[in-house]
C-alpha cells in the first residue's frame, strides 16, 4: 500500500476510537487533518486541566464527541487574536467523568446545533439557572447526573425548553420544586429523577402538564402520601418507576387505571393500603412488566393478590416478592398470561401443595417460590409444564419426599435451589453428573447416601452445596485415582454432615478449588499437606472436627483470605505458617490446644479483619503489634491466660467497618429474551439472583450472648473481647478513642484502677462489660450519654458512691449490672446512698471465690471428673466403633464442661472455673 492510499484512508476514517491510551497534551489539533470524521472518542485518557479544542473547528464533519473518563476542567475557546471558537456542526458531546463546573456552559454556547449533552458524574454544584443553557436551541436530552446540584431553575419564556425530550438528574439534592415548574419542557418524554432525594408528596400541577411523557423515574426518594389525581393526565406514560419511596399505593391500582399506554410498572418497597370492599377497577393497560416487591410489612394482615392482576394479559416479569400475600401460589398468572418469562413470588405465605397450570408454558425461565409455606412433594410434572427453566427457586418451604429425577434432563437448568426442605432419599446421580448445572443447592435437607464418588465425576457443576443433611461415608477410602477432580468445581460446602476419617489427600488435586468447606463432621487427623496445592484456595472451613496437629507449613504460599479452624484439637503455638500473609482476613482458631505466646510478625497480617484465639492456652502479653493492623476491626482473645496490661495503643485502630470482611457473591438481575427493550428494562429491576450461597460467618459473644454474624450485617460489627484473662493494671484511657465500636467486652481480669470518662466518646457502643475485675472509683457520669448500649455490666468490683442517673439506655439497666460491689449505692440496688456500710465490714470477694467457693469448685472438678471417666468406659466400644458417635460426644462434653482451664505447674495441676466466661 502506497503512503498516498494510507493518507487518503486515514482523512476517509469516520469513526475513530482513542479510549484508554495515555494522551496528555491538552490540545487535539493533531485531528485537524480528518477532515471527514464523524465521531470521536477519548475515553479514559489523561487529558486534563484546560483542553484547547480549537481544532474541533476543522471537523466540519464531527457529530459525535466523546471526552468521558478524563480530568478535564474547562475549554479555551477563544485563541489567535480573540477569534471565537465557531463549532456549529457537534450534535452530541459527552463529558461524563471530568472536574467541570458550572462555568462550563459559557464556553459550550457556540455549540449551537447540539443535540444530546451529558455532563454527568462532574463538579456541577449548586443551583443551575436554565438561562445557562439558552445557546442550545437544538437539545433534545440534557443529562447532569450525580453531580451535587440542589436546584434548577425553571423560567417559561426561554426557547430552549420547547424541544428537550430527555432530562436526567439522577443522585442530585434537588427538592420538589423542580416538578412544579418542569411543565414548560412541553416535549419532555423522559424526566429521570432517581435517587434524587425528593421530600415530601408529589404536587398537584406543573409535572402532571407533560402530555408526552412516556418514562418518568422519581424511584429512590422520600416522597409520600397518595399519588395525585392530576396523575390520570399522563396517558402517554409507558413506563413509571416509583420504588423505594413512601407513597401510599391503593390495592386496586386505581391511580393507574386510566394510563391505557402504562407497559412498565416498578413500585417496590411503598405501601400496599386497602380500600373499600366494594371499590373494583378494571384497568386499561396490559403490562409487561410489574414490580411489587416489599409493599406490605408483616405487621399488615394477610392480603390477597392485588385484583388488577386477574385482567392482566401480557405480562412478562411478574415480581410480587417479600410481601405477606396468601393463599396458594397464583399459577394463574402463567395460563393468562402465556408469554411469560419470570415469576417472583418469594418471601410471601402462600400456603399448601403447589400445583401447576392446566397448560405448559415454554417461555418461563425462572421461577422463585422460596421462603413460603408450602407442603407435600415437589410435582413431578414441573419439567415438561416448563421445559426451558433456566433458573428453578424452591428454598425454604416445607417440600418433602424425593428430588424430582426428571430435573436431571433439563437442557436449559443452570441454578437449581432447593434447600431449606424436608426432602430426603437418595440424590439423582445424573442431577450432578449429566445435567447443565452450574449451580445446585440442597443444602439443610434430610437427604442422605454416598455422594463422594458422584461428586468426582461433577463435570460441568462450578457450585456444589450439599451441608446440613445425612450423607455419609469415609473420604479417605474413595478412589481418586479412576477419576481426576472435576476441573469445572470452584466452591463445595460440605458441612454438617456425617463424613468420617482421615482428610482424603486426593483433595489437594483440585488445584483450581477457591472455596472449600468441610465443616460439621466427624474427620480426624492432620490437615494433610497435599491441601498446600490448592493455589486458589481463598475460603476454608475445617471447623469443629476432630483435627489434631500442627498446620501445615506450606500454607503460607497460598493467597488465601478466610481460614476457620475452630472447635477442633490443634495444637503448638500459633504456627508461623500465616507470617506475612498479606490476603488473610480472616484468622479463626477458637476452641484449640494451642500454646505459647502471640508471636511479633501477628503485624505482617496487611488485610486482617478477624482475628479470633478465644478458648485456647495462649500466655504472655497482648503484643503491641495488633496495633500496626489498619484493617482489624474484631478481635477475640478470651478465655486465654494472657497477663500484663492492655496495650494503650489499641486504642489507635480505626476499626473500619468495610466490605472485605465477607466473600463476594456476584448478584445478577434476569433478564427478559423478547427483544433489546425488554432485555433493558428486565436488568433494571430490583430482583437479583446471588451467584454463590457461601457466607463468611462468625459467633462473638456480646450482649450476654454467643451471637451469630454473617453476610452484609459482619461487615459493619466491630468489637474487642480480652476477657477470662489475667490482665492487670488500669484500662488505658486510649480505649476511649475506638468512636466505631460496638463491643467491648474486659471482663474477668484482675484490672484496677478507675472506668475511664473517655469511654463517653464511644458513640456506637452497644455492649459494654467490665464485670469481675478490681476496678475502683465511681461510675462516670458522662457514660450515660451512650444512646447505643443496650447492655452494660460492672458487676462485682470495688466501686462506689451512688450510680448515675439513670436516663436514655441507663434507664434499662438492672441490678445484676451493678452488684457485687459494696460500696455502690442507688434505687436500683435498694440501697440508699445515706446509709453505705463501713469498707472494714464487707468483703469484696464474691461468694464463689472464697476459700469454702474453691473448695467447693475442687470436689466438683473432682466428681465430674470421676463421673467423666466411667461414661468414657461405659461408652467405649460403642465410640470406637462410631467415629460420628465419638465425635458427636466428645462435642457433647465440651459443651458440658463450663470454662474450664489449667496450666501445669511441676505436677500440681489447678482448675479455674469462671461461670461468665462461657
Amino acid at each position: 500500500m502506497t503512503d498516498g492510499t494510507q493518507m487518503r484512508l486515514i482523512t476517509n476514517l469516520e469513526e475513530l476510537d482513542l479510549s484508554f491510551n495515555l494522551f496528555r497534551n491538552n490540545t487535539i489539533s493533531f485531528l485537524q487533518g480528518l477532515s471527514s470524521l464523524k465521531s470521536l472518542t477519548l475515553f479514559a485518557n489523561h487529558l486534563q486541566g484546560s483542553l484547547d479544542i480549537e481544532g474541533l473547528s476543522s471537523l466540519t464533519n464531527l457529530k459525535k464527541l466523546d471526552l468521558s473518563g478524563n480530568q478535564i476542567e474547562s475549554f479555551q475557546s477563544f485563541k489567535d487574536g480573540g477569534r471565537k471558537l465557531e463549532v456549529t456542526h457537534l450534535e452530541e458531546l459527552n463529558l461524563d467523568q471530568n472536574d467541570f463546573n458550572t462555568s462550563v456552559f459559557a464556553s459550550l454556547n457556540k455549540f449551537s446545533n447540539l443535540k444530546s449533552l451529558s455532563i454527568s458524574e462532574n463538579q456541577l454544584k449548586g443551583s443551575i439557572d436554565m438561562k445557562d443553557l439558552e445557546a442550545f436551541i437544538n437539545l433534545r436530552e440534557l443529562d447532569m447526573s450525580y453531580n451535587e446540584l440542589r436546584d434548577f431553575v425553571i423560567y417559561q419564556e426561554l426557547n430552549v425548553s420547547s424541544n428537550v425530550e430527555e432530562l436526567y438528574f439522577d443522585g442530585s439534592t434537588l427538592n420538589t420544586n423542580i416538578l412544579q415548574g418542569i411543565g414548560v419542557f412541553s416535549s419532555l418524554k423522559t424526566l429521570s429523577l432517581r435517587g434524587c432525594g425528593l421530600i415530601g408528596p408529589l404536587p398537584d400541577h406543573g409535572w402532571c402538564d407533560l402530555r408526552n411523557l412516556e418514562v418518568l423515574d422519581v424511584s429512590g426518594s422520600a416522597l409520600e402520601g397518595m399519588l395525585p389525581h392530576c396523575f390520570s393526565n399522563l396517558t402517554s406514560l409507558r413506563e413509571l418507576h416509583i420504588s423505594r419511596n413512601h407513597f401510599q399505593i391503593p390495592l386496586s391500582f386505581a391511580p393507574f387505571a386510566n394510563l391505557s399506554n402504562l407497559k412498565v410498572l416498578l413500585v417496590d418497597e411503598n405501601k400496599m393500603v386497602t380500600e373499600p370492599s366494594f371499590y373494583i377497577s378494571v384497568p386499561k393497560f396490559q403490562l409487561t412488566i410489574i414490580s411489587l416487591s416489599k409493599c406490605i410489612t408483616s405487621q399488615q394482615p394477610n392480603l390477597e393478590l392485588p385484583t388488577f392482576l386477574y385482567y392482566q394479559y401480557d405480562l412478562r416479569y411478574v415480581d410480587l416478592s417479600h410481601n405477606n400475600f396468601m393463599g396458594t401460589v397464583p399459577t394463574w398468572l402463567l395460563e393468562n398470561n402465556t408469554k411469560l418469562e419470570v415469576l417472583i413470588v418469594m418471601g410471601n405465605s402462600f400456603t399448601g401443595p403447589l400445583s401447576l397450570p392446566s397448560a405448559p408454558n415454554s417461555n418461563v425461565s425462572l421461577i422463585d417460590i422460596s421462603q413460603n409455606k408450602l407442603q407435600g412433594q415437589i410435582p413431578t410434572n414441573v419439567c415438561s409444564h416448563f421445559p426451558r427453566l433456566s433458573l428453578l427457586f424452591f428454598s425454604k418451604n416445607a417440600f418433602e419426599g424425593d428430588i424430582p429425577p426428571c430435573l436431571s434432563g433439563m437442557k436449559d437448568l443452570s441454578i437449581l435451589d432447593l434447600s431449606n426442605n424436608q426432602l430426603f432419599g437418595r440424590v439423582p446421580e445424573e442431577l450432578i453428573t449429566k445435567s447443565s448445572l452450574t449451580i445446585l443447592r440442597l443444602s439443610n435437607n434430610n437427604l442422605s447416601g454416598h455422594v463422594l464418588p458422584v461428586i468426582l465425576n461433577a463435570n460441568g457443576l462450578s457450585k456444589l452445596y450439599l451441608d446440613g443433611n445425612n450423607f455419609s461415608g469415609e473420604m479417605a477410602n474413595v478412589d481418586a485415582s479412576i477419576s481426576e477432580f472435576p476441573t469445572s468445581l470452584r466452591e463445595i460446602n460440605l458441612g454438617n454432615n456425617k463424613f468420617y476419617g482421615n482428610l482424603p489427600r486426593w483433595m489437594g488435586n483440585a488445584s483450581f478449588l477457591e472455596r472449600l468447606a468441610l465443616s460439621q463432621n466427624g474427620f480426624e487427623g492432620p490437615i494433610p499437606m497435599e491441601f498446600c496445592n490448592l493455589n486458589d484456595l481463598e475460603f476454608l472451613d475445617l471447623s469443629e472436627n476432630n483435627l489434631f496437629g500442627s498446620i501445615p507449613s506450606c500454607f503460607n504460599t497460598l493467597n488465601i483470605m478466610h481460614v476457620h479452624l475452630h472447635g477442633n484439637r490443634l495444637s503448638g503455638p500459633l504456627p508461623t505458617v500465616f507470617y506475612s500473609i498479606s490476603s488473610l482476613v480472616t484468622l479463626d482458631l477458637r476452641r484449640n490446644n494451642l500454646t505459647g505466646s502471640i508471636p511479633k510478625w501477628i503485624g505482617t497480617l496487611s488485610s486482617l479483619s478477624i482475628l479470633f484465639l478465644k478458648d485456647n492456652h495462649f500466655h504472655g502479653e497482648v503484643p503491641f503489634q495488633l496495633c500496626k493492623l489498619d484493617s482489624l476491626s474484631i478481635i477475640d482473645l478470651s478465655q486465654n491466660m494472657f497477663s500484663g496490661i492492655i496495650p494503650s495503643c489499641l486504642g489507635n485502630l480505626t476499626l473500619p467497618t468495610e466490605t472485605t470482611k465477607i466473600l463476594t457473591n456476584w448478584e445478577t438481575s434476569p433478564t427478559l429474551t423478547e427483544d433489546e427493550l425488554m432485555k433493558t428494562l428486565g436488568a433494571g429491576v430490583d430482583y437479583f439472583y446471588p451467584s454463590g450461597y457461601l457466607e463468611e460467618g462468625i459467633k462473638f459473644t456480646t450482649k450476654s450472648g454467643y451471637l451469630s454474624y454473617e453476610g452484609n450485617i459482619l461487615a459493619y460489627m466491630t468489637g474487642i473481647d480480652l476477657s477470662c484473662n489475667n490482665l492487670t493494671s488500669d484500662i488505658p484511657p486510649e480505649l476511649g478513642n475506638l468512636s466505631e465500636i460496638r463491643s467491648l467486652n474486659l471482663s474477668h481480669n484482675k484490672l484496677t484502677g478507675v472506668i475511664p470518662s473517655s469511654f463517653a466518646k464511644l458513640h456506637q457502643i452497644e455492649s459494654l462489660d467490665l464485670s469481675y475485675n478490681n476496678l475502683s472509683g465511681e461510675i462516670p457520669n458522662q457514660l450515660v450519654e451512650l444512646n447505643s448500649l443496650e447492655v452494660f455490666s460492672v458487676a462485682y468490683n470495688n466501686l462506689s458512691v451512688s450510680i448515675p442517673e439513670p436516663k436514655a439506655q441507663f434507664g434499662t439497666f438492672i441490678e445484676n449490672s451493678y452488684e457485687g460491689n459494696p460500696f455502690l449505692c442507688g434505687d436500683i440496688l435498694h440501697k440508699s446512698c445515706s446509709k453505705i456500710d463501713s469498707p472494714s465490714t464487707i468483703s469484696t470477694v464474691p461468694k464463689d471465690k472464697g476459700e469454702d467457693g474453691l473448695l467447693d469448685t475442687y470436689d466438683f472438678c473432682v466428681s465430674f471428673l470421676v463421673s467423666y471417666v466411667v461414661v468414657l468406659l461405659t461408652f467405649f466400644v460403642v465410640l470406637y466403633i462410631n467415629p460420628y458417635w465419638r465425635r458427636a460426644w466428645f462435642s457433647f462434653i465440651g459443651k458440658c464442661i463450663t470454662t474450664c482451664h489449667y496450666s501445669n505447674v511441676g505436677n500440681f495441676l489447678a482448675y479455674r472455673i469462671f461461670r461468665q466466661c462461657v
